[in-house]
């Protein structure tokens, strides 16, 4: 939980500086996303008038249902996730909770905006939530299990699994997925605020200071969680099988280089993306469910 937390800021502005090297920039540098989020801590807290406490608790909830799905998934070892929290429904969940938070404070505001951006939010989410579910959920019917650790003690046990059909088709669907969760080109563009282009932005408009913090760092945590959680379930090599100490610290190394790297990778593709329109979307996201049934129906007809 403390390498995600401290980890997610700086994986953000390893992001920036690969976009920027790319586009012939300086960039602001590495740690610039944890300088913003210094400055926005000591300022004075504001709260729209009007607004419930939806839109004060929303923050919080985000960062909660985020660590919470840290401290149950198998990132570092597969020895100390608890079985009902690891499942596959339970992280899931509380990752759509975050989501949901934070688009019920959007329309808290009553804006135009924020309106706006939780309309678009809950649209996505509502492709993109069936789709991590029925992606995983190929990965677990040879395994018998929906729970994430069991998962990746058997890939690790018979690494063939990772270029099965099932598997293949299974992390293209999660990883299209991920982009939309996280806010990423083609499906948004986390770096604009043009009213016809963004969605994430849209309903974080009227936060400010500590609040505007804490949101930006769930959002950090967030794109933090995706990736590892994409790395572990087809990269799983590194996770501790046991809780000894040496085991967990290269357990640390292995997961945040896996992020980085994606991460990396990730900013480097948006380059030379653009966002799709709007209408586009529901497309490419019903493209991802899609390859995500196949991927089910592969693993149940070709195991």
């Amino acid at each position: 939980m403390a390498v995600v937390v401290a980890g997610a800021p700086l994986l953000v502005g390893v992001m920036r500086q690969v976009r920027a090297r790319l586009e012939g920039r300086a960039g602001a540098g590495v740690l610039q996303p944890w300088r913003d989020l210094r400055k926005l801590a000591r300022k004075q807290p504001l709260t729209p008038r009007g607004t419930s406490e939806v839109f004060r608790v929303a923050p919080l909830l985000m960062v909660s249902t985020t660590l919470a799905v840290v401290a149950v998934a198998p990132f570092v070892t597969t020895a100390s996730v608890p079985s009902p929290g690891a499942d596959l429904f339970v992280v899931v969940a509380l990752l759509t909770l975050g989501a949901v938070a934070l688009a019920l404070a959007g329309l808290d505001t009553g804006t135009a905006f924020g309106g706006m951006g939780a309309s678009r939010e809950v649209t996505v989410l509502a492709l993109v939530e069936p789709t991590l579910l029925v992606a995983i959920f190929a990965l677990s019917v040879p395994v018998g299990s929906t729970n994430l650790a069991d998962i990746v003690i058997a890939t690790l046990h018979d690494p063939g699994r990772v270029i099965t059909p099932a598997s293949l088709l299974a992390a293209v669907a999660l990883g299209l997925a991920v982009v939309a969760e996280t806010g990423r080109l083609p499906v948004d563009n986390p770096s604009t605020h043009l009213e016809l282009t963004m969605v994430h932005e849209a309903m974080v408009l009227e936060y400010a200071g500590p609040d505007l913090a804490l949101v930006e760092l769930a959002s950090a945590m967030r794109l933090s969680v995706f990736l590892g959680l994409w790395a572990t379930l087809f990269v799983p090599w590194g996770v501790a099988s046991d809780a000894s100490g040496p085991a967990l610290l290269l357990g640390v190394v292995v997961f945040a280089v896996k992020v980085t790297v994606l991460g990396a990778g990730l900013s480097a593709g948006e380059v030379f993306l653009a966002k799709l329109r709007l209408f586009r979307v529901p497309e490419l996201l019903a493209g991802s469910f899609l390859l995500a049934l196949l991927a089910v129906a592969a693993s149940f007809f070709l195991a």
